[in-house]
């Protein structure tokens, strides 16, 4: 159940929306907290008079008191001061992604280095049904600006790299991402059948940062929360989320939505991984544990060599001694080898790798209880 809560809370409270201006509940919260946080801040539009279509029909444009602030001075400090509060919140090895328009992204990236942030990409959500430009005075704006930042330089943040590019068809993920505004049924609409708030951003977008950039169990803050994209989404990943929003109207919406998202089981909730953020497992593990005996042959797959099991987790073979690696890199001649896949056993006349026994305890050790 989702709960609006007043500012100043004392423990960290996951899972609720938060009433209240942003920099000051951000300021009441436990330091060094969160994960990651999500800013879809006001865009400071300077919209000039209204917007209307060739039919002279009026364009719900952005006109909110929200997005107005008196001076580019004056939206230079409220950025400042929030940021500030976003540092504070995020974990040493914790990131940050800010969205904006043309209006505002370059003062905020500006606001961003200024407070030692360190920018790790730039990326351009190009809209594949962008609004038109009514007025054919410009450009269509076609495309928003997303800057991904670590909290410091050198942090080690969270990067699935190939689970990004297992969503891209086994492509690395690039910097200009091609997804849809809401539209349709993602489109949430107040009482009287109005959109509920002008800048909704679509569930794809925030899926593609949260599997990307965080992991099951992260908390992610969104201090901008409007009518729930983040935490709707958080809530489906198996994260954690916290939302500040001090409209009212918005709450209410975004309580109604969370309310009916339901969290995908824990197997889906599982993506690729790099090899090398897979758990280390040693290859005297396979000797402990009876999968392989001391004095087994192992053969290499390409049929030219063997070498027997020792008890220690080492190998023999040819007057050559030391690890599955340091063996094969020795009979092939070459600097390096990656014993795992260079050994195999022979069973039932086939050829099985040995990889498959570090496969196998590997999905053990992932369903255990943590």
């Amino acid at each position: 159940m989702t709960n609006s809560k007043t500012k100043g809370a004392e423990a960290l409270p996951l899972n609720t929306i938060l009433d209240g201006d942003c920099i000051e509940v951000m300021n009441g919260l436990p330091e060094a907290s969160v994960d990651l946080v999500f800013a879809d801040p006001p865009y400071n539009l300077q919209l000039k008079g209204d917007l209307h279509r060739p039919d002279n029909s009026q364009v719900d444009a952005v006109d909110d008191h929200w997005d107005q602030f008196a001076s580019f001075k004056a939206y230079d400090e409220f950025t400042t001061d929030w940021l500030k509060a976003a540092k504070r919140l995020l974990k040493p090895n914790g990131a940050i992604w800010v969205i904006g328009s043309y209006h505002n992204i370059f003062r905020v990236g500006a606001a961003l280095q200024n407070e030692g942030f360190w920018i790790l990409n730039d990326v351009v959500w190009r809209k594949s049904n962008p609004m038109p430009n009514f007025r054919g005075k410009r450009l269509t704006n076609a495309h928003e600006t997303m800057i991904w930042a670590s909290r410091d330089e050198g942090a080690k943040y969270t990067f699935n790299y190939e689970a990004l590019k297992s969503l891209n068809e086994g492509i690395q993920m690039r910097s200009d991402w091609v997804l849809p505004i809401c539209t349709g049924h993602e489109r949430l609409k107040d009482d009287k059948g109005d959109k509920a708030h002008p800048t909704q951003k679509p569930e794809s977008l925030l899926h593609r940062v949260l599997v990307g950039t965080t992991n099951p169990g992260d908390v992610v803050l969104d201090p901008f929360f409007g009518t729930g994209t983040t935490g709707a989404v958080a809530k489906m990943l198996g994260r954690d989320y916290i939302g500040i929003e001090r409209e009212e109207a918005y709450r209410k919406v975004a309580e109604k939505r969370l309310a009916k998202t339901r969290r995908f089981d824990r197997e889906a909730l599982q993506v690729s991984v790099s090899k090398r953020a897979e758990p280390r497992v040693p290859f005297g593990q396979l000797i402990e544990r009876g999968m392989l005996r001391p004095g087994e042959e192992l053969y290499s797959m390409n049929n030219r060599h063997k070498a027997k099991v020792r008890a220690d987790g080492t190998l023999i073979g040819d007057d050559v001694k030391g690890s599955i690696h340091q063996v094969g890199a020795a009979l092939e001649g070459a600097p390096s080898c990656n014993g795992w896949t260079y050994w195999c056993i022979k069973k039932d006349g086939k050829r099985v790798p040995i990889d498959i026994f570090r496969q196998q305890i590997r999905a053990e050790m992932a369903e255990r209880p943590n």
